[in-house]
């Protein structure tokens, strides 16, 4: 008898941006395509989001457990903050705005990303992903179950559109 895995579910990668207003919005939405790792037989991987401007961090030299860093909100200045989220079912976060570019990566549960241009984009499947650049937005938990995702926030400097600096904010 021959035994054939269940395939994994697709994984969507969401990636923000700022409209000619300023306002948060959908950039593109796409499937995350991976591909076979050369050398390394039913292994299989898929570049989500890569940056190349800046860093390196001196941590690997370190001892320190950096979960015990104070965070002074969510984005370390000059550096990283790895958090993970749960959201209860029927709750929505404030709509706000860091200065940094977050990678979200849904591990369990659902969520709506709602951006201030008024788009809703529904998460799904465990490792659907949105790539956040500044953008104002806020997370719904549409479900019956809590929701958990993980988030790779790094510090940046604050979008700018048509000249004008959009800052770190939270609305009420």
């Amino acid at each position: 008898m021959s035994f054939s895995p269940k395939p994994l579910p697709e994984v969507r990668r969401i990636v923000t941006t700022h409209d000619a207003q300023g306002l948060g919005t959908i950039q593109s939405q796409s499937a995350i395509r991976f591909e076979d790792i050369p050398g390394m037989a039913g292994a299989k991987a898929a570049a989500v989001w890569v940056t190349s401007d800046g860093l390196p961090t001196n941590d690997n030299n370190s001892s320190e457990d950096g979960a015990n860093r104070v965070v002074d909100g969510i984005v370390q200045p000059n550096g990283t903050n790895l958090r993970c989220t749960d959201l209860a079912p029927g709750a929505e976060t404030p709509m706000h705005r860091t200065s940094s570019l977050d990678y979200n990566i849904l591990l369990s549960g659902e969520l709506v990303m709602i951006t201030d241009d008024g788009s809703e984009t529904h998460l799904k499947n465990p490792g659907d992903t949105v790539i956040q650049k500044g953008t104002m937005h806020a997370w719904r938990n549409p479900g019956t179950e809590w929701a958990r995702w993980m988030c790779a926030v790094i510090a940046a400097e604050p979008a700018v559109v048509g000249g004008k600096v959009l800052e770190a904010e939270t609305k009420t």
